[in-house]
């Protein structure tokens, strides 16, 4: 089955509430307001054996005061070495065309989220469910691409109470891409970068993006892994992920956990059709149908990289 969406240009104003991490847009800017009374790693205990941290996100909010929406408010996570800024756009159209508030979260050890030695997708369900509790958010629709994707079919699985509906973007639960473990020659490029301090970030991003093409041939890859170079204090810059925990963990992420249970949570698939992701019928390779789920085919050149 094939759907189609057609979305036209349009203007978007947006009142946002303040809470811990979450973005407030001003006009053309961010501003990011710190969590408060967590500890100096930005973790936050609930009573079980994983310190979830808390997550920075952006929300997407209707602007009249005398709105209340009634449905589900959709959570979206990014993949690997992405931000909730990469979803920033279809953030805005989700909740035009839907009325529901979205929300676009920072995965730890991303984005504006806390760093931690911490990654596996149970840190990820945790944290996610943390942000739940806070916000009071009884159940939402979650979507995912690559890692996010994970993480969210894994929340399903653990938490279905929690979950409406399940939306999964270039991944799935059966490890079958080589191209996945092209991976850490990223992450070591991108640790070898030499940043010089005191110049425009604009510059600092092509002598990065001049030493990154040594090992990383694809201009597109590129410029997405160079979203993580920002500025910081004393005119320096820096990667905003942190590569280090993300090196050291990376084998929690390429594989999915052994649920050992089905899930009923209605679930749609959306794949490239060239992705190496997901290969041929995904359905058909996930052991035991793990899902309630179908599948939607999109006619991408490539795989679903910059979602």
């Amino acid at each position: 089955m094939i759907r189609k969406a057609v979305f036209s240009n349009m203007a978007f104003t947006f009142i946002l509430k303040t809470s811990p991490n979450v973005t407030r847009l001003m006009g053309s800017r961010e501003q990011i307001v710190l969590p408060q009374g967590e500890g100096s790693d930005g973790s936050i205990k609930i009573g079980n054996s994983i310190e979830p941290v808390k997550m920075a996100y952006t929300s997407y909010e209707s602007t009249k005061p005398s709105f209340i929406p009634t449905d589900c408010p959709v959570i979206i996570m990014h993949g690997l070495l992405g931000s909730k800024a990469n979803w920033n756009a279809i953030s805005k159209i989700l909740h035009s065309n839907t009325k529901r508030k979205v929300l676009a979260v920072d995965a730890r050890n991303h984005g504006d989220s806390p760093h931690t030695t911490e990654l596996t997708y149970n840190h990820l369900v945790e944290d996610l469910r943390a942000l739940m509790i806070d916000l009071a958010i009884e159940r939402a629709t979650l979507i995912g691409h690559s890692m996010g994707g994970r993480a969210m079919m894994l929340m399903a699985h653990r938490y279905p109470e929690l979950v409406e509906k399940l939306v999964v973007v270039d991944i799935s639960p059966v490890a079958v891409s080589p191209g996945l473990f092209t991976m850490p020659k990223y992450f070591e490029a991108m640790m070898s970068v030499k940043l010089v301090k005191n110049i425009p970030l604009s510059k600092v991003r092509r002598m990065a993006d001049e030493q990154l093409a040594k090992s990383v041939l694809d201009s597109g890859t590129r410029q997405f892994l160079l979203t993580n170079l920002v500025e910081a204090e004393g005119g320096h810059y820096k990667w905003r992920v942190n590569l280090d925990s993300i090196t050291r963990n990376f084998n929690n992420i390429a594989t999915f956990p052994t649920v050992g249970t089905s899930c009923s949570v209605p679930t749609l698939f959306i794949v490239g059709a060239n992705s190496d992701y997901v290969r041929n019928r995904p359905l058909d390779s996930m052991k035991d149908r793990t899902f309630l789920a179908q599948a939607v085919h999109i006619s991408f050149s490539r795989r679903i990289l910059l979602c």
